[in-house]
């Protein structure tokens, strides 16, 4: 099983990469977050190998909570590589942990090839999921975001006004966020 690649890039297009490792060259399959982020001719990805009856690929990334994503993702029945490459590709793993939190269908069918029967069983198996994304992602404001969100909830806002408010919110923390949320909330 290969979990991971490390070398120099030949060739790269926004869906796969060409990486040389020691004179093999392994075509490895990226999300546009991957695309977007890489630098340079050296680069180290995340690996997942996904052997079927008529090929062998690669799906790579450049941060673990991204491959973790993906990993959880294809193990939903209905969802495949491609469907979770492109949920890769529309959200970083704490965006999509928002969403997930959020419970927010919409955010989901707004990835390309997903409808709503395939949303609701991408939340439905995916719930929880959203606070091991943040964690593993180790951005702060994205798990005060969370808990911020969890809070006005918990007060009886609905979760489409919450994550409207937070997104124009600046503070790190979750205790300012819930301040600056509760006062955007009014004028919403």
């Amino acid at each position: 099983m290969i979990v991971g690649v490390r070398g120099k890039v030949l060739y790269k297009e926004p869906s796969f990469v060409h990486v040389d490792v020691s004179g093999v060259v392994y075509e490895v399959f990226i999300s546009l977050q991957s695309f977007s982020a890489l630098s340079g001719d050296e680069v180290k990805l995340f690996t997942t190998h996904i052997i079927r009856e008529d090929a062998e690929l690669l799906y790579g990334f450049l941060e673990l909570s991204e491959k973790k994503l993906f990993e959880r993702l294809i193990k939903i029945n209905g969802v495949g590589p491609k469907v979770a490459m492109a949920i890769c590709s529309t959200y970083t793993p704490s965006q999509f942990a928002v969403v997930l939190n959020n419970k927010d269908i919409t955010g989901v069918q707004r990835v390309p090839g997903i409808g709503p029967k395939s949303a609701g069983r991408i939340l439905v198996e995916l719930s929880g999921f959203d606070t091991e994304l943040i964690i593993s992602s180790g951005e702060p404001k994205s798990l005060s975001v969370a808990q911020a969100s969890e809070a006005l909830e918990s007060l009886g806002f609905k979760k489409d006004k919450i994550s409207k408010a937070l997104s124009s919110c600046s503070a790190v923390d979750t205790a300012t966020l819930v301040k600056e949320a509760l006062k955007l909330l009014q004028t919403i």
